[in-house]
C-alpha cells in the first residue's frame, strides 16, 4: 500500500456525527454542551491527567474504557463546570448524563465517554445536560460546520477554535484515511498525561477522530508517543489540570486496516495534527505575548533534556523576562542549574534565536544585547541550550508570563 499525506480543511473522517447546543451551563450563555457519536461504534484509546485530584468524568471515563475494552459510541463534553471535587454526587451526576446520552443515541451506557471543563468545586448541573439531549440530538450532523461547532462548544477561556485535519491517501486503491482533531485550553496548562490504570495534569481536552480500522491496543500504541512529543511537551503556566484528557477514536468506516504499509504515514499525520493542536493551545494562552520553543540538546538522554526545559518553562523569572524581551541569559542558566540535572557549566552553550549569548562558563564577548532583544520582540523564537554531555534532546513549547495572565486569573472564579 502506497500512501501520500495531504491536508484539507474539508477532510472529515467517516462514521461520526458532531453537534453542540446551549445547555445553560456557561454564565455567558454560549455553546456549552458538545456531542460526537459513532452510530456504528468505534474503538478508542485515552490518556488522562496525572493530577491526584481527579474530576468525576475522568474517573467515569476510565471505568467505561476498561469495561468496554475501549469501545466508544458517544463522546459527551460540557464546558463551564469541571465536575471536580464534587464527591459521590459528582460521580452520580456524570453517570446520569451518560445514561441520558445512551438513551438518546441508542448505545450502551458505558460506551459513552464523558469530559468536563470549567470551574472546580461547583455542583454539577446534570439536569441541564439531560434536558438538552433532545436538542443536541437534532443538532447532529457530519459536515465541517457540525464538527467545528463541537470545537467551539468545548472552549472556556480560549479565544480561538482549535482544529486540524489530515488525509492519508492510498493512491493505488483510491481510498483514504481521514483525521479530524480538536482541542481546548488556554490556561492551567501543563498536561502530564498517562494511561490507565497508572496514576494519571483551564483544562486541556483533545479529541482526535479517524476512520482508520484499528483496535484499542493499536490506538494506544499510536497515541502514547504522539502525546509525549506534543501535549506532554507544552506548558503555559505549569499548572496541571484535574480534567486533562486526550482521546483517539477510530470508527473503522474507511475500511482501511492499520498495517505495515500505512502505519508510517498515519503516524506522521497523527503526530503533525497533535503537534499543531498543542501549538495552538500555547499560541492562544491566557495573556501570551511570545511563544518560546526551548530546544535542549547535549543531554545524557531525552528525559533529562525535558527536565531542564520544564525548569526553565516554569520559572517566573524567565517567563517575565520574555514578556519584556529581556535577553537575561543568567535566568536561563540559573533555572538550568536548579533543574536537578547534573552538568558542567563550562560546557554549556546558550543561544537566543541565532545569537550565541553564553559559552565556556561566561557571557560571550560578542554578545549583542540589542540584536538579541530584537529577536525576542518577535511573536515566536527558539532558545537553544546545549548541555554538552550527550545526544539527548527535546523541544518544549512554552510562553511568557504577562500582566494580562494575572488579570484573567485574578478575576476567574473557582
Amino acid at each position: 500500500m502506497t500512501t501520500q499525506a495531504k491536508h484539507s480543511s474539508a477532510a472529515l473522517p467517516l462514521g461520526f456525527q458532531w453537534g453542540a447546543v446551549k445547555a445553560g451551563i456557561k454564565a455567558s450563555g454560549k455553546l456549552d454542551l458538545a456531542v460526537a457519536i459513532a452510530p456504528k461504534g468505534a474503538n478508542a484509546a485515552a490518556m488522562f491527567t496525572s493530577n491526584q485530584l481527579v474530576a468525576a468524568p475522568v474517573t467515569v471515563g476510565r471505568r467505561h474504557l476498561i469495561s468496554t475494552s475501549g469501545r466508544v459510541s458517544a463522546v459527551l463534553v460540557n464546558a463551564g463546570n469541571a465536575n471536580c471535587a464534587t464527591g459521590a454526587a459528582g460521580i452520580d451526576a456524570c453517570e446520569a448524563t451518560c445514561r441520558a446520552a445512551a438513551e438518546a443515541f441508542g448505545c450502551v451506557f458505558d460506551q459513552v465517554f464523558p469530559s468536563s471543563t470549567g470551574i472546580i468545586g461547583v455542583p454539577f448541573p446534570a439536569d441541564k445536560v439531560i434536558a438538552a439531549m433532545p436538542a443536541i440530538k437534532q443538532a447532529l450532523g457530519s459536515t465541517v460546520e457540525h464538527a467545528e461547532t463541537f470545537a467551539r462548544a468545548i472552549m472556556t477561556t480560549d479565544t480561538k477554535m482549535k482544529v486540524d485535519y489530515a488525509v492519508i491517501a492510498d493512491q493505488s486503491a483510491g481510498t483514504e484515511i481521514r483525521i479530524f482533531g480538536t482541542t481546548k485550553g488556554a490556561g492551567m496548562i501543563h498536561p502530564q498525561l498517562g494511561m490507565p490504570p497508572a496514576p494519571p495534569h483551564a483544562t486541556m481536552l483533545a479529541y482526535i477522530f479517524t476512520d482508520l480500522v484499528a483496535d484499542s491496543a493499536e490506538l494506544t500504541a499510536l497515541l502514547q508517543p504522539s502525546v509525549e512529543r506534543s501535549f506532554n511537551s507544552i506548558s503555559i503556566d505549569g499548572d496541571t489540570s484535574t480534567n486533562d484528557t486526550v482521546l483517539l477514536i477510530a470508527s473503522g468506516a474507511s475500511g482501511i486496516k492499520l498495517d505495515h504499509s500505512n502505519r508510517a504515514a498515519f503516524e506522521a499525520e497523527l503526530n503533525r495534527v497533535c503537534a499543531s493542536l498543542a501549538h495552538k493551545i500555547v499560541d492562544d494562552g491566557e495573556g501570551v505575548g511570545h511563544v518560546v520553543t526551548l530546544h535542549i540538546t547535549g543531554a545524557r538522554d531525552a528525559a533529562e533534556a525535558k527536565q531542564v526545559a520544564k525548569a526553565i518553562a516554569h520559572s517566573p523569572l524567565c517567563k517575565t523576562a520574555w514578556s519584556s524581551a529581556d535577553p537575561n541569559w543568567g535566568r536561563l542558566m540559573a533555572a538550568t542549574g536548579y533543574s536537578g540535572v547534573p552538568f558542567d557549566p563550562n560546557r554549556v552553550k546558550v543561544s537566543i534565536g541565532p545569537h550565541l549569548v553564553f559559552a565556556d562558563g561566561l557571557r560571550v564577548p560578542s554578545f549583542d544585547k540589542a540584536a538579541t532583544h530584537a529577536t525576542m520582540m518577535e511573536r515566536e523564537y527558539t532558545i537553544t541550550i546545549d548541555l554538552g554531555q550527550g545526544k539527548g534532546e527535546c523541544r518544549f513549547l512554552t510562553c511568557d508570563l504577562t500582566a494580562e495572565y494575572v488579570a484573567i486569573n485574578a478575576d476567574y472564579s473557582s
